[in-house]
């Protein structure tokens, strides 16, 4: 089974590219939610923000891992990524949590 999937970070559609500055790998839930999407609403703030850019920007400074599985978005761009990619759904926080206690994230 495949865990990743290749992702358009701007899409095609979007005036994106094919090289490797504009590919990332996302899990396919990750990547069948966020669609051509590439900003959304911080549900913070309201405002129109774009979307967490793996490539141009670090992890550890938009989100925070909780014991639990969840995660807490820490800025704009990564509250308004949490909300999209539906990353913090119960099935999905019950699966990083039963990972994180094997030892398996983060990958």
């Amino acid at each position: 089974m495949t865990r990743f999937q290749i992702d358009h970070i701007i899409p095609v559609k979007h005036g994106g590219r094919d090289d490797a500055d504009n590919l990332c790998l996302a899990c396919l839930k990750c990547n069948g939610y966020k669609g051509p999407n590439v900003a959304a609403l911080d549900p913070e703030t309201g405002e129109a923000t774009k979307l967490f850019n793996a490539r141009r920007q670090r992890w550890d400074e938009h989100f925070h891992i909780q014991p639990d599985g969840a995660l807490i978005g820490l800025t704009p761009e990564g509250r308004a990524t949490l909300i999209v990619l539906r990353i913090n759904d119960p099935a999905r926080v019950k699966g990083r949590r039963t990972a994180i206690l094997l030892g398996e994230y983060p990958c």
